[in-house]
């Protein structure tokens, strides 16, 4: 299955130089690739004026709605009623966003009608992994 979602989501940026409260990203979900979710953020967004892009464990997302979870480069927690925050960390700096929990139950309810939770090694290309891994060994 080839299909990807790609949904479009409002992230308030915290403690954000006034010009720029709220910022535009978008979340994408490729069913190759099963158990990963990207956030990518277009050039306008970013400090560095390039576009971001973060992947991290669709299952961290998943989780991240109902607790705190996350020790590494991304964070995930509820926040008040209808709020999850995103800490993405980099050695440049931290970035912690606002995402609407509504906008993140949609986009994951989309991704599991394509590749449901606890079944994603069913959709891994194992072989067209490691041949890329391989592709310049030689």
């Amino acid at each position: 299955m080839s299909t990807l979602i790609e949904q479009p989501v409002e992230a308030r940026l915290v403690a954000a130089a006034p010009r720029m409260p709220s910022i535009p990203a978008t979340l994408h979900y490729d069913p190759r690739d099963p158990f990963a979710v990207r956030m990518s953020f277009p050039a306008p967004a970013t400090l560095e004026g390039v576009e971001v892009c973060w992947t991290f464990a669709r299952e961290l997302l998943s989780s991240g709605l109902e607790e705190s979870v996350g020790h590494g480069d991304v964070r995930v927690r509820p926040y008040g009623y209808d709020r999850i925050v995103l800490e993405f960390h980099a050695p440049e700096g931290t970035a912690v966003i606002h995402v609407r929990a509504g906008e993140l139950r949609n986009f994951l309810e989309n991704s599991k009608k394509l590749v449901p939770f606890g079944l994603e090694h069913v959709h891994q290309d194992l072989d067209h992994g490691l041949a890329e891994l391989m592709r310049d060994a030689c």
